[in-house]
């Protein structure tokens, strides 16, 4: 079977498949990426499933997924190739020898042997060459571009418009196959216009009570549909206060199987007070939710 999507509908029934519910704005943009060969920037909160969709992505192609998690100070090094340092003197040393003594000019041509430590067997590669030159189905993950500064967004722009990239000691590599790239960003500055034109937009932002519902059940299938839905009802209460860090997807699914692994099948002030701490990650945000939670106590037992 083919890897390529054959329609929206497909990205739909092949994402629910791998685990992802996409709305129809991210079926379509996956869908257009795909056919229009572009990138996809896909901007939001922190803990929307913006990583999840790449690789939900990749699960639902059968392809190889391939990710560089970006942080200040990522260089080139890190993201896309450098050479093997120390095999190459290895190789320096080993052919200024002959017959067990070292001479002034070595025993090579230093043209043939610039040419050989600069050959494949040295080069490394990072995980943009990687993906480049995989020779399988590719999902790349560019995750949190927005946390690197102008310069590595340069690089960028030559590997997402030609899926090249120069290497001056090799030329001009291009990709065997063509990948599937996603980058995320949690917004944290703002990206150039010159990146943002190379790419497709897709903005997710934290999902509706009513989806947030669906997402536990898929996730969480042993949590009752009635706790399910007390529960992504208080994080949406408590995502509309002012947090340091309002609670993720992936914190409202762990506070889902908290609850079951302690064996409430409801939540009440003090279950929510006892529970926090795998909701929230900062004592303030603690304390003002409390102060903000007021529920009924859980029915006495018979």
């Amino acid at each position: 079977m083919s890897t390529e999507f054959t329609g929206v509908s497909d990205v739909h029934d092949r994402l629910e498949a791998a685990g992802y519910l996409p709305d129809e704005s991210i079926e379509t943009v996956v869908y257009l990426a795909e056919r229009l060969r572009k990138p996809i920037l896909v901007e939001g909160p922190a803990g929307v499933g913006k990583t999840e969709l790449a690789k939900a992505v990749a699960a639902a192609r059968g392809a190889d997924l391939v990710r560089l998690q970006c942080y200040e100070g990522l260089d080139e090094a890190k993201a896309l190739y450098e050479w093997n340092y120390k095999k190459q003197l290895l190789r320096i040393q080993a052919a200024g020898v002959t017959g067990g003594t070292v001479t002034e000019a070595g025993s090579e041509d230093w043209h043939t042997l610039h040419d050989d430590i600069f050959g494949e067997e040295y080069l490394l590669e990072r995980p943009l060459l990687r993906a480049l030159r995989n020779d399988h189905d590719t999902v790349l993950l560019i995750d949190e571009v927005d946390k690197v500064d102008f310069e590595f967004e340069a690089l960028l722009l030559e590997i997402l418009s030609d899926f090249q990239v120069t290497i001056p000691e090799l030329g001009t590599v291009k990709g065997t196959h063509h990948p599937f790239v996603v980058l995320t960003s949690n917004n944290t500055r703002e990206l150039s216009e010159a990146l943002k034109r190379r790419c497709l937009y897709l903005h997710i932002d934290y999902p509706s009570v009513e989806r947030e519902k669906e997402i536990v059940l898929s996730r969480v299938p042993e949590a009752p549909e009635a706790l399910a839905d007390q529960l992504v009802r208080i994080v949406r209460s408590l995502r509309q206060l002012e947090l340091k860090k309002p609670p993720s997807i992936s914190e409202t699914l762990d506070w889902a199987r908290t609850l079951l692994e302690l064996g409430f099948d409801t939540i009440d002030e003090q279950v929510a007070r006892s529970t926090m701490n795998v909701l929230l990650k900062y004592q303030q945000d603690v304390q003002k939710a409390s102060s903000h939670l007021r529920l009924p106590p859980r029915p006495e037992m018979n």
